[in-house]
């Protein structure tokens, strides 16, 4: 894990949460205190709930497990897409389709569907069907792409969700409770921390203090899909060895006959 320090977070704005009025008395602990009628979170229990996270989420993707991200404020989107996609993990960027984790099996035949229109439209399949009908079935993959393209490849239940903002996708964390998947999220002082199994307190609005948490748990799932590769490999006796040097034999001049 690469080293974060309270300066880190500091500057990147992690410490502000929401205007006292609005917040979650649950989140009491997590808090230093108030400035100009806002929470502000203790960074040292910020910097522990990273590191509780980091373990958490890279020893289980060491294990080939799978963590689908959630994020679907303006501000996070693009962050956690990127994230996902870098780590080869699921994604959800748009509106959470309510079900998709405690009704999975009727969602999984939507992400099916869009699974074959998509295969059938690039092997050119779909030139059989009519002008209309093929512009009908173009607007029903993009209608499916939009809310199930970055969980097309989760052919079951994830093992992990990571969530920026657990306030926001509170339907989203409690289908997780209820299908008992692991909840590690980014909880801001109107969240309620005792429906998270990894709470990270810190500020879930600010673009700076998001792209520093997702960075930071985009490094764990990497780290621990690379660890789980390393531990295949020497299971398999595939591990790459450190090639040797050979040492040669000096070469000896061939002294001829007329030289004696």
């Amino acid at each position: 894990m690469r080293s974060i320090s309270l300066q880190d977070l500091l500057e990147a704005g992690c410490h502000f949460g929401h205007q006292v009025r609005r917040w979650n008395p649950k989140m009491k602990k997590y808090v230093f205190g108030e400035r100009d009628h806002v929470h502000i979170f203790d960074l040292a229990k910020t910097k522990e709930g990273l590191e509780d996270a980091y373990k958490f989420l890279r020893d289980i993707s060491s294990e080939g497990k799978k963590v689908l991200f959630v994020g679907t404020k303006r501000q996070a989107a693009a962050t956690v897409k990127a994230a996902a996609n870098k780590t080869g993990m699921p994604f959800i960027t748009k509106r959470w389709m309510g079900g998709l984790l405690t009704n999975f099996s009727q969602i999984s035949k939507s992400i099916r569907r869009l699974s074959d229109l998509k295969s059938q439209r690039e092997t050119g399949e779909l030139k059989k069907y009519t002008k209309k009908e093929q512009l009908l079935i173009d607007r029903e993959i993009e209608k499916l792409e939009k809310f199930f393209g970055g969980v097309a490849e989760m052919d079951k239940l994830p093992d992990a969700v990571f969530i920026v903002d657990t306030h926001r996708e509170d339907v989203a964390v409690r289908e997780a409770v209820r299908m008992g998947v692991p909840v590690v999220g980014m909880v801001d002082s109107n969240g309620d921390p005792e429906i998270v199994d990894y709470v990270i307190p810190v500020n879930d609005d600010a673009v700076k203090s998001i792209e520093l948490v997702v960075n930071l748990i985009t490094d764990a799932v990497e780290e621990g899909i690379k660890r789980g590769k390393e531990a295949e490999a020497k299971s398999d006796g595939t591990e790459v060895q450190p090639k040797l040097r050979t040492k040669t034999k000096p070469k000896t001049k061939k002294v001829e006959k007329n030289e004696v």
